[in-house]
């Protein structure tokens, strides 16, 4: 027979929701549980697979997809075939939790996470819901009122039953530090000039096309600048195009010092090394930008669903902690405005710090985990 597991924790498909996941799970063992008893059940077609690889927690992986949220006939065929995967993912997740037997399910949002959510309801095992998102999905929605507890990133979210916890982050931003020192340390790993004000340009792991063609301009009209550095991160998406672009245009960098990479990795050290981060406003990116206390220019994804990336970027904007660009304005000419405004600025910046670090949760992922073990059976 299978060992009873602890908790299943549900739900992947993309970065920002197996990362807070994975937070969840680390702090679970924390707090005594062995990693052995903690399972992951997600997607195929998600990135469970390698971003758990190595973790030392059991994994199962089910079919499905999300739904298109477009009405063409196309998309209509679309949604019937993936209706029925979901089907066919919950009977499977109703065999799984039935073998598994785990006190708790810990559901993360997103369409991988609605299998075994809603398997834990039909099976009433205690289901909490971890929603890092303003808005909640249309998972977190539906399965928010069969949930024992919801942990929330801000108040106000509105599910059922909810404790705002923050979003759980990785541990090693959780402790960036942005002391002068570190920084300085942080810009000589990155190979960056110490004593330059630094702006950093990341839109995910594909990148963003709209600011890396924002950055270009900014390149440009920062050509002769001797005062700046900037470490743009381009996504592997637009990597091959913009590296043999900056071959073509090399002279246009006179002054300024620019380093372009398709990835990286080093997060924390980014965080550490710069004065402004441009960037999405996804839930993950905004819980980061809070919890290392770093400014920023916040350009949301359009058409996110429910606008979610404008709702994520409101909450640091209204604090005074975040500049907020929209998609369709976000160009050279525009970023280099704000951007020197900023960088001219370095009591406003202190004080964008300050409100920033005001919304951060470093423990955000301990007191998700206390939750968790609060309504389990």
């Amino acid at each position: 027979m299978t060992p009873r597991r602890y908790a299943v924790v549900a739900g992947g498909g993309t970065g920002g929701h197996v990362l807070p996941a994975l937070a969840v799970a680390r702090a679970l063992v924390a707090l005594g549980h062995d990693p052995s008893s903690i399972e992951f059940v997600g997607s195929r077609r998600g990135q469970e697979a390698t971003l758990l690889a190595g973790e030392g927690f059991p994994l199962t992986l089910l079919g499905g997809r999300g739904l298109s949220r477009h009405l063409g006939a196309r998309d209509l065929v679309a949604n019937l075939a993936a209706l029925g995967g979901l089907a066919w993912s919950v009977a499977r997740a109703l065999v799984v939790l039935t073998r598994l037997r785990p006190r708790v399910v810990v559901a993360v949002g997103g369409y991988a996470s609605f299998p075994a959510g809603a398997a834990a309801v039909l099976l009433r095992v205690p289901l909490v819901l971890v929603n890092v998102d303003a808005v909640p999905g249309r998972v977190n929605r539906l399965l928010g009122r069969f949930a024992a507890a919801a942990a929330v990133s801000l108040p106000g979210t509105p599910l059922p039953r909810a404790t705002v916890t923050g979003t759980p982050v990785r541990d090693e931003l959780a402790s960036v530090d942005r002391d002068p020192a570190a920084v300085g340390a942080a810009r000589r790993q990155l190979g960056l000039p110490v004593d330059r004000p630094t702006v950093g340009v990341f839109g995910g792991s594909l990148g963003a096309h709209c600011l890396n063609e924002a950055v270009a301009g900014l390149v440009k009209g920062w050509a002769d600048r001797d005062d700046r550095a900037l470490y743009h991160v381009t996504g592997r998406r637009d990597w091959d195009e913009l590296s043999v672009r900056a071959g073509r245009e090399a002279t246009i960098v006179g002054g300024l010092s620019y380093t372009m990479v398709p990835f990286e990795e080093r997060m924390a050290l980014l965080y550490a090394a710069v004065d402004v981060m441009v960037c999405r406003a996804g839930a993950i990116t905004v819980a980061e930008l809070a919890v290392t206390g770093v400014p920023s220019v916040l350009v949301p994804l359009p058409n996110a669903p429910g606008d979610h990336q404008t709702a994520n970027a409101r909450a640091l904007v209204d604090r005074g902690a975040a500049v907020l660009v929209p998609d369709g304005q976000c160009d050279g000419p525009r970023l280099q405005t704000v951007l020197d405004r900023l960088l001219a600025d370095p009591a406003g910046r202190a004080a964008m710090a300050a409100a920033a670090s005001g919304l951060g949760h470093p423990d955000a992922a301990q007191r998700v985990a206390e939750l968790v073990v609060a309504h389990a059976r």
